[in-house]
This record gives C-alpha cells, structure tokens and sequence, in this order.
C-alpha cells in the first residue's frame, strides 16, 4: 500500500495490463515528480481498475489543487446508501451530489455513449443497405439459374405462394447461415478483450472495459438479418412465381 505524504501509487490490474511501464516497482512521471508503483490491485474488474490511486493530499500538493473532484465511498450494505445520502445533502456546508457508482459512471459516459451510437447506427446502417442489395442480387441469380426447375413446379402442380415461400425460406437460411458465422466470429475476435477510452476534460481520465458479445447481441443480429433476408428475397421470389410456364419450358 501507498505511504501518506510520499509520491508512491498502486495500479489496477487493467490499467497493468493495458499499459506499459505499469510494472510493480517501476515509477511514473506525473506533475513534474516521479511516483513509485509499489503495488498492485484487483476490485473485480470495475472502473476503478482503470485508476492509479495514491494519498489524497499528496496528489492535490503535486498539482497544486484545493479541492477533490469526486470522492468514492465504501458503505456497510446496500441499505446505507439513502441515510447516507441524507446526511450529506442536508448538510448546509457541503454542496455535493451523492449518487450511486453505476449512475454515476453512466452519466459520464453519456456523451461518449451518445457518439458511439450514433457511429454504430450510421455503420449499421450503411452495412445493412450493402447486405440488402446483396441479397437481392445472389436471390436474383438463384432465380434466374433455375428458371425451368421453377416452372416444372408450376406446371405439375405448385402454386405461386409455394415458390413464393420456398424462394423466402432459401434467402432467411442463407441470412441466418451468415449471421451465426459473423456472430461465431465477433465472440471469437472480440468477446472478453480490454480497450481503453479517454473521457474527461482534456482527456483526464482513462477508462480500460472489457467488450462482452452477449446472447442479447446475438439474437439482434438474428432478427435483423431476417429482416434484410426477406427485403432482399421477396422481390425475386415475386419473379420466380411470375414466370411464364410455358415460356420457361420451351427454354429447354
């Protein structure tokens, strides 16, 4: 553990990992002084993780700072946190705000959270147009390849909305084919591994998260694939039940 009054630090397990120079017996250059990292911690891989924590007063003397941005307590239950709150907001010498770690983290991130969606929608988006017309062009040419398979069907007995159908369910099979692959992929690329984000004024604060590609994610995927395997199968599944018979027949 750090020393009250010395400029020594210890440092999440994810910052560690992340980074270089981390290292438990290393030092770190921060407010023109060197800081000694003597340990090393875990907290269940949450934020704080991300921190390189010291003495309070230490940190505020090297910068030159009177005041703490944020204070984070550790209560006895649950149950504490609304008596807690009371007591610090009834105070007429404090002027604070008390909230929850998840809200608190969640309103930081809010506008980063906001960028990210908004990126993600335009590339979905995008992505989504592109699969579209793929699809309708690989349904186009699955149709026009089996022109007479297709009326053969319709001449011994098949209806329209039997090749309607069948021409459907080939375009939502290849979707969620290619939607598994893609989801098999994304978890085997990306779930479990750490990126980094700064956030803050000026970038102060740097948080490392771990990606985690849920079931939820998946079943999104699923859904949204579907959706452009029927846009992207229903038009060529109208051409195929509108074929002529007898004109594709003769194409023998």
């Amino acid at each position: 553990m750090f020393k009250s009054g010395v400029r020594e630090l210890i440092v999440g397990r994810a910052a560690q990992n992340r980074f270089a120079g981390l290292a438990v017996g290393g030092t770190v250059t921060f407010g023109n002084d060197e800081w000694r990292i003597v340990g090393a911690f875990a907290s269940g891989g949450d934020a704080h993780e991300s921190e390189l924590i010291a003495d309070a007063d230490t940190v505020m003397s090297a910068y030159n700072r009177t005041t703490l941005n944020s204070v984070t307590v550790q209560l006895d239950s649950l149950q504490s946190f609304d008596a807690f709150k009371a007591a610090l907001t009834s105070n007429p010498v404090l002027t604070v705000e008390v909230k929850r770690e998840p809200e608190y983290y969640e309103q930081q991130s809010k506008l980063f959270a906001r960028f990210l969606a908004v990126v993600a929608n335009m590339v979905a988006t995008i992505m989504g147009v592109g699969a579209g017309f793929a699809a309708l062009n690989t349904m186009y040419s699955s149709v026009s390849a089996r022109v007479v398979e297709i009326a053969t069907l319709r001449a011994i007995g098949f209806g329209s909305m039997a090749v309607i159908t069948s021409v459907l369910a080939e375009a939502l099979l290849l979707a969620l084919a290619g939607t598994l692959l893609g989801a098999a992929l994304a978890w085997a690329l990306f779930n479990g591994n750490t990126v980094s984000t700064l956030s803050g004024g000026n970038g102060l604060a740097q948080v490392v998260f771990h990606l985690r590609i849920g079931w939820e994610l998946i079943a999104g995927g699923i859904v949204w694939a579907c959706v452009i395997g029927v846009i992207g199968g229903l038009l060529p599944a109208i051409r195929a039940a509108r074929v002529p018979v007898a004109a594709a027949l003769r194409a023998v």
